[in-house]
């Protein structure tokens, strides 16, 4: 007799069994790990690098609102020297050149290698508020991880083992060495999503138009492949950067009468 799907329940009619079939993730769980098809690990990456992404990426301004606020920021062009200020002196000797070495890490499965990283980019954040969002990225991606099945990432969530040095960078490295994407891709896609997010929230806070923005992140997009470059070139003793007026935009954003984001 015919069966009839509701969801993945296969029903069976009056009188017989009734089986549940499992999703199909549980079913093949290589498919989590990136088995070798052929464009599966772009999927997966673009997944990662994606706005949707359920972690909340797009509550933070990383110190840009104050910067809007206090008048240092009032057109396209100032957004253009702040962002690519901070990509070339922050995101690439940190972010970028730490989630390198914890590729390294996670694919030699060395644990006490990715806490120790992990560890050392947090200890960069220069104020609380970064801290904490690095701190709330790491536990959020840890929680999705973990809901697609990623075991490994059960300890770095809130209260586990690992919590307290955890950052979005462990987590992200973590998620791209077991989909099998390549470093490189993996470098891009993170620099990729940080430059979008900074965009899109300069697009409301300055304001800049929808065109703009575009045409921000057509030009911002143009120093990546060079970042990238340069961060996996760096020497251990290289890593790291400050900007001062980052740090205090971002301190500053503590106590801003009125604010969008979190930080």
């Amino acid at each position: 007799m015919p069966t009839l799907r509701v969801g993945i329940i296969t029903r069976i009619p009056t009188g017989m069994a009734m089986r549940i079939i499992p999703p199909h993730w549980t079913r093949h769980p290589a498919r989590l790990m990136g088995d070798g098809q052929p464009g599966l690990a772009l999927q997966r990456l673009l997944q990662l690098a994606s706005p949707s992404l359920p972690v909340g990426a797009f509550a933070y301004s990383e110190g840009l609102e104050t910067a809007v606020a206090d008048g240092q920021i009032t057109h396209v062009d100032a957004v253009a020297d702040w962002l690519r200020g901070a990509f070339t002196y922050s995101v690439v000797p940190g972010d970028l050149a730490i989630t390198q070495r914890l590729h390294t890490a996670w694919r030699a499965a060395s644990i006490d290698d990715v806490t120790t990283w992990s560890a050392r980019l947090l200890a960069m954040r220069e104020t609380a508020e970064r801290r904490a969002q690095e701190r709330h990225l790491g536990h959020a991606l840890a929680n999705l991880l973990c809901a697609m099945d990623m075991t490994e990432a059960a300890d770095w969530r809130l209260g586990r083992a690992h919590a307290p040095a955890v950052t979005f960078a462990a987590l992200w490295a973590l998620a791209a060495t077991r989909w099998q994407i390549a470093v490189t891709d993996s470098l891009s896609a993170m620099a990729w999503a940080w430059l979008e997010n900074q965009v899109l929230a300069a697009v409301k806070l300055v304001p800049l138009g929808q065109t703009a923005g575009q045409r921000l992140l057509f030009e911002l997009a143009g120093d990546i492949p060079a970042g990238v470059a340069r961060a996996t070139a760096l020497s251990d003793d290289q890593l790291g950067g400050s900007l001062p007026g980052l740090a205090m935009a971002s301190a500053g954003h503590e106590t801003l009468y009125s604010r969008l984001y979190r930080s």
